[in-house]
């Protein structure tokens, strides 16, 4: 269970044999002698050596520690056209339904595996590690560190250990780390929501959340060091045949493999954000046996299962078997002094669609006294009916508040869905008054509007008119794109109902219509109307155009006979020569 080199050996199980070769065909394939990034030793067919293996023992296998086997749910109601390419013809990539049990991910834990991918996306491009598959990973392992029972820096609230690897039923591995990592100064245990054993933790691990520690036991720190460890080998993660390989060097077991790209398919296909605290725990363990706890029924965890609060070993200050039961006493962190949230003077929330908002929440933590607390962990989330996001375009950010207990949220930036939204801020980790803020969304517009034809287009009567009208809508001095305009050949300056003579457009069925609405500015602010057409009255005729905003402009078109004398012969087609001019541009802020 825990990230390790070499193969797993699984005792009693009916696929060994199958594991073992998939396990071994996949080793061959790499390249021997190649150089372990982290580690800085010479590998063997892609599997890292450590101290002891150099000194003779070997602690490439786990010991068959437990991991959770439950299955993500089948049946999907909109299964995917075709599966993801495996080692193996099982149920991997299988389409699988979206269940809030399942699919839910506490908010921390979620949290650390898209910043582990972010840090990844930087310093180790090549890579391409999914943060859905940390989430697989952390799924099998711990099962999302036990519903998300972390604190609010990501540190779980109760260690999270598998078995004491004793030879007794599992791999026989001595004490690595004079129990620092596990407790445990006889046999190594694997620790924390990534379940690292402690002699890879020495050189895997990773300060995933920057306060100086690396803590296997800190879903940040575990994170991180788990997605470098996948992607030790210069494997590209992208290709199916390396995502194997790296889940392979995690636990070499084919099962494992099968069972982690279930869920890694289940996460790609969508998951959301929960509190922490609230994640479901799976009940299926790999050494579950018939009739035993857990069997099938998903009974309790066992002494040392992962996620069990029970570990298999006593530890350091644990109260003696049939002793008296005390709880030691933790000292408050900045997190259980927050009170509630106060808003920190955020301005009226508002931004054109596709915009972004040009303010910032910012939410103050205090204690019920009214001091303000640092170094709290505010989550906001946007919530309603909109497209709206924060920079990145997720729906939930995290900010941990300054020595002023102020957490500025990151940036809005605004969908194409218009109308009301909610920002609802909260402590992580902590049920305490929050605040909600009001936000919305208003259509794209315009201020002004020009035309951009030198002179406006003119017509012979029954003629098409020689040109199209151009015009271009800004705000504030900027294109304005995507701005809904209406065009309509208007009875006079003062009546602005539609007029029944003169030029016209023409509908999809060739029939005369004086009112386009539904017309859209493009990319660079400018709107083309459609071709004017004018009928046997001459004059001069109005044409007003206005946008959502408030902007409008008035062009005039003339209609009028060629004059003869400035052809030396007729032309059937009009060459009108009068006149045409476009009134000033009148606008309004909307």
């Amino acid at each position: 269970m825990a990230a390790q080199f070499g193969r797993r050996l699984r005792k009693g199980a009916a696929t060994t044999a199958a594991a073992a070769l998939a396990v071994a065909a996949l080793s061959a394939s790499q390249a021997p002698g190649a150089t372990g990034g982290d580690t800085g030793r010479q590998t063997n067919a892609g599997a890292s050596t450590s101290a002891s293996d150099e000194a003779g023992t070997t602690e490439g296998a786990t010991g068959d520690s437990p991991y959770y086997t439950d299955l993500p749910p089948l049946n999907s109601p909109n299964p995917s056209p075709s599966s993801s390419p495996t080692a193996s013809s099982s149920s991997i990539g299988t389409a699988v339904s979206r269940g809030a049990a399942e699919a839910g991910i506490p908010a921390t834990v979620l949290d650390a595996y898209k910043r582990a991918e972010a840090e990844l996306r930087d310093s180790k491009p090549g890579c391409n590690l999914p943060w859905q598959l940390l989430a697989a990973i952390g799924k099998v392992e711990s099962g999302q560190a036990r519903g998300g029972d972390v604190d609010a820096e990501g540190t779980t609230l109760h260690r999270i250990l598998g078995p004491q690897l004793d030879g007794n039923g599992f791999a026989l591995i001595k004490d690595t780390d004079g129990g620092q990592y596990d407790g445990n100064s006889q046999y190594d245990q694997a620790v924390g929501p990534m379940q690292f054993i402690p002699s890879t933790w020495a050189w895997a691990g990773r300060d995933g959340n920057g306060d100086g520690v690396k803590d296997p036991n800190n879903v940040y720190d575990a994170a991180l060091a788990a997605g470098h460890y996948l992607c030790r080998y210069d494997w590209d993660l992208s290709v199916q045949a390396d995502m194997n390989r790296a889940i392979l060097s995690y636990n070499g077991s084919q099962e494992y493999l099968n069972l982690v790209l279930s869920w890694y398919e289940f996460y790609r296909k969508g998951t959301h954000s929960i509190p922490d605290g609230t994640g479901s725990v799976p009940g299926h363990r790999s050494d579950d046996k018939p009739g035993g706890s857990g069997s099938g029924s998903g009974g309790s965890p066992k002494p040392g299962a992962p996620g069990s609060s029970k570990p298999g070993s006593p530890k350091p200050g644990d109260p003696k078997p049939g002793g008296p039961t005390t709880t030691p006493t933790v000292p408050p962190t900045a997190t259980d002094t927050v009170d509630h949230l106060e808003d920190a003077g955020t301005a009226k929330l508002t931004a054109m669609a596709g915009d972004a908002f040009d303010k910032r929440i910012s939410t103050r933590a205090e204690t019920k006294a009214g001091r303000t607390v640092a170094k709290v962990r505010v989550r906001f989330t946007v919530v309603g009916d909109t497209d709206t996001t924060f920079a990145g375009g997720e729906k939930v950010a995290t900010v941990t508040t300054d020595s002023k207990g102020i957490a500025l949220a990151p940036a809005l930036r605004a969908g194409e869905k218009t109308g009301d939204f909610t920002v609802r801020s909260s402590v992580v980790g902590r049920t305490v008054k929050g605040v909600d803020y009001a936000a919305t969304v208003t259509a794209r517009a315009a201020d002004t509007l020009a035309l951009v034809n030198a002179t406006a287009p003119t017509g012979a009567p029954g003629a098409e008119f020689a040109d199209q009208v151009q015009v271009k809508a800004t705000y504030q001095g900027a294109a304005a794109d995507g701005v809904a305009a209406t065009a309509t050949l208007v009875k006079s300056a003062d009546d602005s109902g539609e007029n029944d003579k003169g030029p016209y457009f023409k509908d999809a069925n060739g029939n005369p219509v004086r009112t386009l609405s539904a017309l859209t500015t493009d990319a660079n602010g400018l709107l083309t109307l459609p071709k004017l057409y004018a009928d046997d009255i001459s004059g001069t005729f109005l044409l007003r155009i206005t946008t959502t905003g408030g902007a409008t402009l008035t062009v005039e078109l003339t209609v009028a006979a060629a004059d003869p004398s400035s052809s030396p012969s007729p032309s059937p087609s009009p060459s009108g020569s009068a006149s045409a001019s476009a009134s000033p541009s009148a606008s309004a802020t909307p």
